[in-house]
């Protein structure tokens, strides 16, 4: 397929014929208005004699393209988002000439105007291959290249890169062509950055604007100092300037930790953490100039489940400096060496190296319950995933990359032992050092400081996909003395391998001074094959509670005897460890999905838990599960009832938690998504704490708290748009300008909806994050006769979305306008006869829908399920 995209194969053939060393020389003129920029781009690089390859680039207009001294047509040589180059030198420059266009949908180079002030920011997103919306370049991860920048930008901007600044040109307020710059009054600079390491193109960044700005240095491990900075808005400074000491703390403490767990120093010039506006993304390990969205800046209140996200995703960007550029992967389909190693190493540190010592649990209860979600699908995929182009590529930065392979990292850690492991790494990096490496590469240094046959590991673990189930089966005798404990491991049909597991099992007993539920013992060993006797178990003691997969170790769902699973139901909130009760709850959460474990039963359990939780990340998802259990597995005929109950227990819980705790912000944040039209005693209570007649004690109605509140009424339809535009009119700002497009089409109206499905169908003038907040309050609070209208709806317009919309925008759209609120059944059949009649879609279209409509068949199947018991919840 030409154009936009790009198949591994084309990949694997430029590379064949394009041959470094590689430079590139790249001019960017941003004083070109608000919606174009100016880019020249030259590139040297050596090839076959007499070949032929392609240069990519995503751009309005080609001025002009020079080959090798010879002026090429641009009309005859740009086509579908690539410049043919032909007849080549065993030595060749190019020079292109382009306009490209600023993005607003964070691709390519985005830029956003701040409200509150008019100041406008710039940044760069090249993950994937989007560089080439930005310069033209041979975008693909293994045509690694040294590349200069230099950026024409008004006198007051600050402009940032990879490598530090050498030189700043006052070019006394014009361009080379006379043009003046977007500000008529201000002059005009041309910043010069020193040559960046060897590196791939979808690394290389480049922002601007008038950035508040900070700044340290960090005394390096090989002696260096590394001058490090942060940015962000200016309207943001004041909020940002009270954690630039803390975040500069944690950073450093990851270049110590990393130095001192892998043998290798931070490897380069600087490092600058750049936070922007309308992210798609958490965060972009940029080398020497990381993006994070400025949703980290905390201006309100947020959960401590946040708090610690911010310093794991800090790290995260972090540890990509070694995983991802230092050493990066040839192609795609090994992403995983980078997202897995860094989501695996984040944690670590996080629990290492931080005050966040339950890093595990919240990595347990967040990122891994998202794997286990994505990996029961059928789209689900192996770690080390093939990846046939670049559009297969963008749906794999998922659960399976991120969370299910840092999972199993851990449990490559507990096979091979934690020293040998990063002895082998430290081999790996220092033997591929700014080069590309491949999971063989890996795997042949880690056997080799292992002593371990890693094939056989490999093949079950990251290139098949599914996850195992391990179940408990324990026999006593009349004393309670253990006389059989057995662990059998199963496979679904689908995906039918059984892995080895290095893990624990744990006893778990009353402690009689506390009533806490403790550790009293803990059984060590490897699990192979479909059943594996714990020959260690037999003749002691029974516990109250058997935990297999103990210290969370591997990866895997679990069963619990019956003993056990009953001991859970009435005592998980007694569990006296952070992980313990993570492991044991999210175990609970898979029962329940799977029309296993009664919706009544989870529901009780986890309103139990919530009263006495103190993990964050737990507590949020708990929370999270809960919602979902409610509002789609419960009872239908029972549904209303069990809703507006668990939404009285949520404000009963809020209003008895610590005055100004994270429980009882995150129990507020959770009751305010319970609202249905006509509850007076919902609207009474919100109103109040809007007006302030109702009031918790040590609870904040800052901004973000009062954005809530009036998106909760939004969505029970008593806040009208009028009064959404005043409340916006008061402070006009980015985020409250997202607020505010989310809030209008959270209205429980049917033109409310169809103004939110037009708006995010159509509406090119919204900017990625005001499309996002539309779209999620589009789906997120209808009632089933609102969303009734919209199941044909979406299925009619899911292709034309991907058709004309960026990837980014087209998978905000098909995941968040899913009508999920709609009748199961109806979703269920036009959802199975949509996808009979696309079999020949893109794969990567064809995923994100079935994703969708396999939930709704787990809908209907658990609701189903839930519908045939009793469940009266005061039984």
């Amino acid at each position: 397929m030409p154009g936009a995209n790009l198949t591994r194969v084309e990949a694997e053939e430029r590379k064949s014929i394009v041959r470094g060393p590689m430079t590139y020389h790249v001019d960017l003129d941003l004083t070109r208005g608000p919606k174009n920029f100016l880019s020249t781009s030259t590139i040297e690089f050596g090839a076959q004699p007499g070949s032929s390859t392609f240069l990519d680039l995503i751009a309005n207009e080609v001025k002009s393209v020079v080959l090798n001294g010879k002026e090429l047509d641009p009309a005859e040589v740009f086509a579908d988002s690539r410049i043919q180059l032909d007849n080549l030198l065993e030595k060749n420059t190019v020079t292109v000439k382009a306009v490209c266009q600023y993005s607003t949908t964070g691709e390519g180079l985005h830029r956003s105007v701040d409200p509150s002030d008019g100041n406008v920011y710039l940044y760069s997103q090249f993950e994937v291959p989007d560089a080439r919306r930005v310069y033209a370049v041979f975008d693909q991860p293994d045509l690694k290249a040294v590349f200069n920048f230099t950026v024409t930008a008004p006198q007051s901007w600050i402009v940032t890169s990879n490598q530090p600044q050498i030189a700043s040109e006052d070019l006394s307020g014009q361009t080379e062509d006379g043009t003046m710059a977007e500000k008529p009054n201000e002059g005009i600079k041309k910043v010069t950055f020193s040559a960046t390491p060897t590196m791939s193109s979808y690394l290389t960044a480049i922002c601007a604007g008038p950035y508040a700005e900070w700044h340290t240095s960090y005394d390096n491990e090989d002696g260096r100092t590394v001058p490090m900075a942060m940015y962000c808005r200016q309207a943001l400074k004041d909020a940002m300037a009270k954690d630039v000491e803390y975040l500069f703390d944690i950073t450093k403490k990851g270049f110590a930790f990393y130095a001192k767990t892998w043998g290798v120093p931070y490897p380069y010039a600087k490092y600058d953490q750049i936070f922007v506006p309308e992210y798609n993304a958490g965060a972009m390990e940029n080398i020497g100039m990381v993006t994070i969205r400025d949703s980290y800046v905390f201006e309100s209140k947020v959960t401590d489940a946040l708090a610690e996200r911010r310093v794991v995703t800090v790290l995260h960007e972090l540890a990509h400096m070694w995983f991802g550029d230092y050493v990066t992967m040839k192609w795609w389909n090994d992403l995983w060496l980078n997202e897995s190693f860094a989501e695996f190493m984040s944690t670590l540190c996080t629990a290492e190296a931080t005050e966040w010592h339950d890093a595990w649990a919240t990595f347990c209860s967040g990122e891994k319950s998202w794997a286990l979600d994505q990996d029961q699908l059928s789209t689900t995929h192996p770690i080390v995933a093939p990846i046939n182009d670049l559009n297969n590529t963008y749906v794999n930065f998922d659960g399976i990359t991120y969370a299910k392979g840092a999972s199993v990292l851990k449990q490559l850690v507990a096979y091979v032992g934690r020293d040998k492991f990063f002895e082998g790494i430290n081999h790996y990096l220092n033997r591929y050092t700014y080069s590309n490496a491949t999971l063989a590469d890996l795997l042949a240094e880690l056997e080799a400081a292992s002593g371990r046959d890693l094939n056989t590991w490999s093949k079950k673990w990251l290139e098949e996909a599914g996850i195992n189930t391990i179940s408990t089966e324990i026999t006593c005798d009349d004393d309670n003395l253990i006389t059989s404990l057995a662990l059998k491991q199963t496979a679904p049909t689908d995906h039918n391998v059984l892995r080895p597991h290095s893990l624990a099992v744990g006893f778990y007993n009353e402690d009689p001074a506390t009533g806490k539920i403790v550790r009293t013992d803990q059984i060590s060993l490897d699990v192979d094959g479909e059943r594996m006797l714990v020959a260690a178990a037999i003749g002691r003691q029974r516990p109250a509670f058997l935990l297999t997969n103990d210290d969370d170790l591997t990866y895997t769902k679990l069963r619990f005897d019956v003993d056990s699973l009953e001991f859970a139901c009435k005592n998980l909130y007694r569990f006296d460890d952070a992980l313990a009760r993570a492991v044991i709850w999210l175990a609970l959460w898979d029962m329940t999905r799977d029309g296993e474990l009664p919706a009544k039963k989870f529901i009780t359990t986890t309103l139990a838990m919530l009263a006495t939780e103190t993990e964050s990340t737990t507590f949020r998802y708990a929370l999270a599960e809960l919602s979902t259990t409610v509002h789609h597995y419960t009872d239908r005929t029972k549904r209303d009832q069990i809703a507006k109950y668990v939404a009285g227990e949520l404000w009963k819980l809020a209003a008895a938690a610590q005055p100004g705790s994270d429980n009882q912000f995150q129990l507020v944040g959770a009751y305010l998504t319970y609202g249905t039209l006509g509850d007076e005693e919902f609207v009474a209570n919100v109103q109040g704490l809007f007006d302030g007649s109702v009031v918790l004690n040590g609870l904040d109605i800052d901004n973000n708290m009062r954005w809530a509140l009036i998106h909760a009424l939004a969505a029970v339809d008593v806040m009208s748009n009028e009064q959404i535009n005043e409340e916006l009119a008061k402070r006009d700002t980015t985020e409250n300008r997202e607020f505010a497009y989310g809030a209008k089409a959270a209205r429980e109206t049917a033109k409310a909806k169809a103004w939110a499905w037009d708006q995010a169908l159509h509406n090119n003038d919204l900017t990625n994050s005001q499309l996002e907040q539309v779209a999620r309050a589009f789906s997120g609070s209808s009632t089933e006769e609102l969303a009734d209208p919209y199941v044909a709806k979406y299925f009619d317009a899911a292709t034309w979305i991907w058709k004309n919309k960026t990837f980014h925008m087209a998978e905000t759209l098909i995941g968040d306008l899913y009508p999920v609120a709609a009748d199961p059944a109806a979703l269920v059949e036009a959802g199975d006869a949509w996808l009979a009649e696309h079999t020949d879609a893109d794969n990567a279209l064809l995923r994100m829908v079935k994703a969708n409509v396999e939930n709704s068949h787990r809908t209907r199947m658990v609701s189903d399920f839930n519908t045939s018991l009793d469940n009266d919840l005061d039984k």
